[in-house]
């Protein structure tokens, strides 16, 4: 939790898809967030799955293809 505290956008990613795992959507979404503002290419993937299955937020079909969109031009395939 070191790492989380000092915001390093990989913790931060891997506590919230962990989060996400164990069902805890609002945290899911929170970590992940703060990872995304920190430029971590996996949480805009892990959001939008999150958009797309309505986990823990209203499925919205812009936000999916945003965060798809930021993951493939930062090389997530």
């Amino acid at each position: 939790m070191k790492r989380v505290k000092v915001n390093d956008p990989l913790a931060l990613n891997q506590v919230g898809a962990r989060r996400l795992l164990d069902g805890d959507y609002e945290g899911a979404f929170e970590y992940l967030t703060k990872a995304v503002e920190l430029g971590d290419i996996e949480a805009h993937h892990t959001l939008s799955i999150m958009y797309h299955f309505g986990e823990g937020v209203e499925k919205d079909e812009k936000k999916k293809v945003y965060h798809l969109e930021v993951a493939a031009i930062g090389g997530h395939d």
